[in-house]
């Protein structure tokens, strides 16, 4: 990590509570680290935003398990993109619906095509999307 940089901002007073309220709720111990994780999340949002970037996602999806042939259906999908999903996990939620939890891993315009080719099989009643940075050069 770098050297410390201290800088000051201004801000309304109402947007400023607002904020203070928000890092109650949080739980963070200062402005400080609030702030950082803002940026962070930014500089996130923005890599990711690029559709040659290297990313790590996590594609979610709650399916019934007895719609005919679905269950296959995403295995054979899953086994087609073997080389970038890197785990999954699978859990039942009651009788009839489960819970995938796929871990992908590779350039965003390839993690959000798996994505949708995983949401948009029939029989799939919900799906999910969430990319993150694999970490590098972010500090």
């Amino acid at each position: 990590m770098g050297n410390t940089v201290r800088f000051g901002i201004s801000l309304d007073e109402k947007l400023l509570e607002s904020f203070d309220e928000l890092i109650e709720e949080k739980r963070y111990m200062n402005r400080s680290e609030a702030i950082r994780d803002l940026i962070r999340a930014s500089l996130v949002e923005n890599r990711v935003a690029s559709e040659d970037a290297e990313v790590v996602g996590t594609v979610t999806l709650v399916y019934n398990h007895h719609v005919r042939d679905l269950s296959d259906k995403l295995t054979e999908h899953q086994h087609a993109h073997h080389d970038q999903i890197i785990s999954a996990l699978h859990i039942h939620l009651d009788a009839h619906n489960c819970l995938e939890v796929l871990v992908v891993r590779g350039p965003t315009r390839d993690v959000k095509r798996i994505a949708d080719e995983l949401i948009g099989v029939k029989g799939v009643k919900h799906g999910k999307l969430v990319m993150t940075t694999t970490g590098e050069g972010l500090h």
